[in-house]
């Protein structure tokens, strides 16, 4: 293999320009007729701390597996570009150590941005600290058990923007094709959510005109981590692993270091705030100024 995302001949060119808007007319439809419940009733989420009811988290569980819904049928139908765990590096390659590493990262690093993320909230006075310690080991287990279950939800979003998308976008994976491959994922990905943040989703209680943006600005920054997990282990796990973490585990850890009556708003603190752009943005800056978003530094990852 000469690159950790080409794994096959590309598909060619008139099948490839085809794929992308197929890819992301299927991925868009499929979200906002998973989320047609909640807005056909006019959920609204509120406040951050407000749990989610069954009708939510089923109306949530469907959306998420729209993107890699999308990226098969494209692959399978439009593209035809050969064995469908090949093209979206939905595999274990060897030597399994490097795959093991990403995943390891894949907890470490989103776990080490969201303290920094914190910190520089509570820095600014946007966030109060009242950890009970005590409690802490529960805590990290009830997580992990939390992220295990929801590991499958999020292969749904992942095969499809890490999968499919990104590598299509990317090319050659070199200059302005790769620049512009990070943040249409990025944008694309932020995009996908817009009917969650018209009802409060990621940023209860804030106007559409706020949340949107944000969530862009959010996503553009985080997914070069998600592809950095992708590249240097050549399959989509790491990425699927860091991304269940960013949306569990670390909204998780938000609410629990909070102060019990403190009010919290994602848009000054966690990784979904501007404290955690700041955060994420530093690591990508370190990622981008030592080569580690270049595919071709990963040429031999997922031999």
């Amino acid at each position: 293999m000469t690159n950790s995302m080409r794994v096959l001949p590309p598909p060619a060119p008139r099948l490839r320009s085809r794929g992308v808007p197929v890819y992301l007319g299927v991925a868009y439809l499929g979200m906002w007729a998973a989320m047609s419940p909640l807005l056909v009733k006019g959920f609204q989420r509120e406040s951050a701390r407000a749990e989610i009811g069954a009708l939510e988290q089923l109306c949530i569980a469907a959306a998420m597996f729209a993107p890699a819904l999308a990226a098969l049928l494209v692959v399978r139908y439009v593209e035809r570009a050969g064995r469908i765990r090949d093209v979206l590096a939905l595999r274990w390659p060897r030597p399994w150590g490097r795959t093991a590493r990403s995943c390891l990262l894949a907890l470490a690093v989103p776990a080490a941005l969201t303290v920094a993320a914190l910190g520089i909230a509570a820095a600014a006075g946007r966030y109060s600290f009242a950890p009970h310690w005590g409690g802490l080991g529960t805590w990290a287990v009830t997580m992990l058990f939390q992220m295990a279950i929801s590991l499958p939800l999020f292969f749904g979003e992942e095969l499809g923007w890490q999968g499919y998308l990104f590598p299509r976008l990317a090319g050659d994976g070199t200059g302005l094709r790769l620049v512009w491959a990070y943040v249409g994922t990025g944008a694309a990905f932020a995009l996908w959510h817009l009917p969650t943040l018209l009802m409060g989703g990621q940023y209860p209680g804030r106007p559409w005109y706020v949340t949107v943006p944000a969530m862009v600005i959010g996503c553009v920054l985080v997914l070069p981590v998600f592809t950095w997990l992708r590249l240097r282990s050549g399959s989509v796990v790491p990425a699927v692993v860091g991304h269940t973490f960013v949306s569990t585990a670390s909204v998780g850890t938000v609410k629990a270091f909070a102060a019990p009556q403190a009010t919290l708003d994602p848009l000054h603190m966690g990784m979904t705030g501007w404290p955690g752009w700041i955060a994420t943005g530093a690591f990508v800056a370190f990622l981008a100024l030592t080569g580690r978003l270049r595919p071709a530094a990963y040429a031999n990852a997922g031999r």
